[in-house]
């Protein structure tokens, strides 16, 4: 008996009891549904765009570019030095023979073009002085004789004229006035040649006070910086000798040195952009002018010679300097500016840019590098040829990306 009631109950309860556990399993289910679905939610990547306002775009000084398809230009860098343009050096020697008195420059004076720079005592001088004061003698003795030769001409043609002279004694009148203007011609041409030989040993321009008669006066023929000093007060020196080097500070020009390799592709023409070794961030561009042609036998390198670009000073001469020359092109490859490509939470992108009114909305673009040659990048997949991208400032747009990225917008 007790059997027979139970089983009706039990079987009830049994009932009851399925019921109640399909509505706890219904809203189990329900409930790991929503947080699977809540889950799947967060785990969906963030789309890394961002609508910037125009203030924004005004504050972050943005500077755009495209990706372009360029013949790709291998490059190489290496250092270098800014040297004086030889064809702007001067090395001023001495003019004749003697002993040095004065040296009034030092390395790294600027002077002007007939500064005084170097006074030599010099028996030259005093010869040329010797010279000009006979040769003006001459001169007016020349002179005297010319005017009386010319008188005595003229009186011989009026005799003539009132038949008071013969005709002869007028030819020999009009001969000795001939051989006085040539005595007179000559007398000039030598003064004329102790005036300039003079004008050679002293020039033109000012005279230090600390100069006299037997100095010869060497001065600069152009106006620069002096680099170097061969004279030396008490030096005996013989024409030709080297004194002073004077240079032009602002025509300067990049030496490099290359291996044969590196040098294969460089052609006069080729770009070159370099940095002076104390200034890394300015950057600055000149042209190959010159490959020589054969290898240094000491150094079995390859100079490559350049003159920079930049319309200001470059730099100081003897400076080093880090130089990137590119070679030829190759085949085209896409290409970004190097400062585009960006490192997002540990993805490359490229921040593209497109115009929204006065504001701009960009968006990072996942993308593939590959060869990176200066401020290029070469980019394999991820962008099209022609997309803008942000190439200044991309960090500030990216910084804005990651702060969207924060559950807070911060």
């Amino acid at each position: 008996m007790p059997s027979t009631f139970c089983f009706p109950r039990s079987r009830r309860f049994g009932a009851a009891g399925l019921l109640l556990c399909s509505g706890l399993s219904v809203a189990c289910s329900g409930a790991s549904d929503a947080a699977n679905a809540a889950t799947d939610a967060s785990a969906l990547p963030t789309a890394d765009t961002a609508t910037l306002s125009a203030k924004t775009v005004a504050i972050g000084g943005f500077t755009f570019d495209s990706a372009r398809m360029v013949p790709w230009q291998s490059s190489v860098t290496v250092p270098g030095r800014l040297m004086l343009d030889p064809s702007a050096l001067e090395t001023i020697g001495s003019i004749t023979e003697g002993r040095i008195t004065h040296v009034l420059v030092r390395v790294g004076d600027r002077v002007q073009a007939g500064q005084v720079l170097v006074l030599i005592h010099s028996h030259e001088i005093m010869d040329a002085r010797g010279a000009l004061a006979a040769a003006t003698a001459k001169v007016a003795a020349a002179e005297a004789e010319r005017d009386l030769a010319n008188s005595a001409a003229d009186r011989a043609i009026r005799l003539l004229e009132a038949k008071a002279m013969s005709k002869a004694e007028v030819e020999r009148a009009e001969v000795g006035r001939r051989v006085a203007v040539a005595t007179y011609q000559q007398a000039s041409a030598e003064r004329d040649r102790a005036l300039a030989m003079i004008d050679h040993l002293v020039g033109t321009g000012n005279v230090p006070a600390i100069a006299d008669d037997h100095d010869v006066l060497i001065r600069t023929p152009i106006g620069g910086i002096v680099t170097s000093r061969d004279a030396q007060p008490g030096t005996v020196v013989l024409p030709g000798s080297p004194l002073v080097s004077v240079g032009n500070p602002d025509r300067l020009q990049l030496q490099l040195h290359l291996s044969a390799e590196a040098a294969a592709g460089v052609q006069v023409g080729a770009t070159v952009r370099f940095a002076l070794t104390e200034s890394p961030a300015t950057k600055m561009t000149a042209s190959v002018t010159r490959v020589a042609p054969t290898v240094d036998t000491v150094t079995r390198t390859i100079e490559v010679i350049a003159v920079p670009k930049s319309a200001g000073r470059s730099g100081r001469a003897e400076s080093f300097v880090q130089a990137e020359i590119s070679g030829t092109g190759g085949a085209p490859a896409l290409v970004v500016p190097s400062s585009a490509v960006q490192a997002l939470e540990g993805d490359t992108v490229v921040i593209v840019a497109d115009q929204r009114g006065e504001g701009l909305h960009i968006e990072a673009v996942r993308v593939r590098t590959g060869r990176r040659a200066g401020d290029r990048t070469e980019i394999l997949s991820g962008v099209s040829p022609g997309r803008r991208v942000i190439a200044g400032s991309a960090a500030i747009a990216k910084a804005e990306l990651i702060k969207r990225r924060s559950p807070d917008g911060e």
